[in-house]
């Protein structure tokens, strides 16, 4: 072996020597390489922390160690975000589309990107989890009458940081999510109507003199058939595969022109998840629901999913909520048995106010002191017009201090600082119980004379105030399950008006306006927009954050 053999060999054990054992100074190198990203990251991370994403604990709870590092967690990531779309969120808000090829790059432009971007896609999973758990809209940019703050953060960061690390990002939007079968109810929903919205269009039900009725043969009926395939009803379909493939025809019918028993079954139902009269019967308004796009229905939801991020805090224990464009009202009592009723609440033009607070006392034989607006806008052209109306209506002229006043010496043109209250008795309508709540909209529940307008399906007839059927049963379960020794019975035969009676635990109470929501069995229910604000939400949530 010659010299220059021998100092090739020596050089190739000596590469190999440091190989296997590096020096403690390449050693050292290294590690300052890594704890360099980690102290990048801490800084920048510092940077931010008083930003309203809490980006620093969560890195906090991982020893500012960078988790989107590996093309597969980033896939996860991905997918979950975009599954917010069945949320009624916009996936495209925390960079859904844009996230992989964002990594992709960040991999190839060194460490310094790699951390940018670790915080970028921390920063997009902890926004739409804020989103999930309280809404994307802050509720008072919407509801000028929302009366308390937004709802916290409801998920816990230490299962968000488990779920990264185990590559189950479903889980952490899980933790965020509502948990009540409401949400879960309208989130399968908005999954349905998206995939029929996907299957094309049918022709609409034209307009007609008169309805269509069971027993009748008509080609309108051959179209009510497809509108109804149309919203999911596939069934109702002769088997012509060829004219609306879309649709998924799955048995035969003898002749599509009658209007026959299965198809009324199917307007019934069709109905009463519409705010309908059930009655089997298609007219003017059951044709333009059916007519109504699937978008619509679509955009409807996507506005009571947010609706429902907002309630969910209110969602739990004993409570009294009014489902306000529902016209329900709902009393989940301590022992858990629901208790319901139909309402009627205030027109468009006197809308009922959206109100949290609890119910403080009951009000039995009550009189009615009348609003000022009612006074102005209903009260006082009739007195004008008739001078016998208010001792017709044993109503009470008051000055501002309690005082009566003879109704005959005020220029009732410029009737000045006067009430007007109306005396307990059949005609007042409030009835013979108030159930009170602190509120600054002077809103309570009460009895009503006029209990026939509880059959419309339509109730937004009241001056804003709710009106309650089976008023009566509702106040003794609320003293009952307050631990009150009195009996409703015994107070409504008591003599006197307007006596106060304090429940020794206060319930809480809740109205909200929710356009679409589950029933009992969990059916969605669509209701009219009567206050229209489904338009100010829907835009707010479709605008890019």
């Amino acid at each position: 072996m010659n010299e220059t053999q021998l100092l090739r060999r020596w050089a190739i054990g000596l590469a190999l020597c440091l190989t296997l054992n590096p020096s403690p100074s390449l050693l050292s190198s290294a590690h300052a390489d890594t704890g360099s990203l980690g102290q990048v990251l801490a800084q920048r991370v510092d940077a931010q922390k008083h930003a309203s994403l809490p980006v620093d604990a969560f890195y906090q709870q991982l020893d500012y160690e960078l988790v989107w590092q590996e093309v597969s967690r980033v896939e996860a990531l991905v997918n979950a975000l975009k599954s917010l779309e069945d949320d009624g969120l916009l996936p495209s808000d925390y960079h859904a589309d844009t996230l992989l090829d964002a990594f992709h790059n960040s991999q190839q432009a060194g460490s310094s990107a790699q951390v940018d971007f670790d915080m970028k896609a921390t920063a997009a999973l902890l926004l739409a989890l804020d989103h999930l758990s309280r809404g994307k809209v802050s509720p008072k940019e919407v509801e000028p009458d929302w009366d308390i703050p937004r709802p916290e953060r409801s998920y816990a960061l230490l299962r968000v940081v488990h779920a990264v690390q185990n590559n189950d990002i479903e889980d952490a939007l899980t933790a965020a999510r509502p948990a009540s079968a409401e949400y879960a109810h309208l989130r399968d929903a908005l999954s349905q109507y998206r995939r029929l919205a996907s299957q094309g269009s049918v022709p609409y039900l034209a307009g007609r003199d008169d309805a269509l009725r069971p027993g009748d043969t008509h080609d309108d009926v051959r179209v009510l058939r497809q509108r109804l395939a149309y919203w999911g009803n596939a069934n109702l379909l002769s088997a012509d595969s060829s004219a609306y493939p879309m649709i998924g025809v799955q048995s035969a019918v003898s002749d599509p022109r009658t209007f026959d028993t299965e198809l009324e079954h199917a307007v019934r139902n069709f109905q009463r998840h519409h705010q309908l009269q059930v009655d089997g019967i298609v007219g003017e308004r059951t044709r333009l629901a059916l007519n109504t796009p699937i978008s619509s229905r679509i955009d409807q939801l996507r506005v009571n999913l947010e609706r429902a991020r907002w309630i969910e805090p209110f969602q739990n224990g004993p409570r009294v909520w009014v489902d306000i464009a529902g016209y329900r009202l709902h009393y989940i009592r301590p022992n858990g048995e629901h208790w319901d009723a139909r309402v009627v609440v205030g027109t468009p033009q006197r809308e009922t106010p959206i109100i949290h607070s609890a119910i403080s006392h009951l009000t039995i034989n009550p009189s009615w002191t009348i609003p000022p607006t009612i006074m102005r806008e209903d009260v006082l052209p009739q007195v004008r017009r008739d001078p016998g109306y208010l001792a017709r209506r044993n109503i009470q002229v008051l000055s501002t201090s309690g005082e009566r006043l003879d109704a005959d010496s005020i220029d009732w043109q410029r009737p000045g600082g006067v009430m007007l209250r109306q005396v307990a008795g059949g005609a007042n309508p409030l009835g013979r119980v108030v159930v009170r709540f602190p509120n600054s909209e002077m809103i309570y529940l009460h009895d009503t004379p006029a209990r026939g307008l509880f059959q419309r399906n339509q109730r937004a007839l009241s001056s804003g105030c709710v009106r309650v059927e089976g008023v009566r049963e509702f106040a003794q379960l609320l003293l009952q399950d307050s631990g009150s020794r009195y009996q409703l019975s015994n107070l409504l035969n008591s003599s006197g008006s307007d006596r106060n009676v304090n429940l020794p635990q206060r319930i809480p109470v809740a109205l909200h306006y929710l356009t679409a929501w589950p029933d009992a069995q969990g059916n969605v229910e669509f209701r009219d927009d009567v206050y229209r604000r489904d338009a100010a939400l829907l835009a707010a949530l479709s605008q890019a954050v």
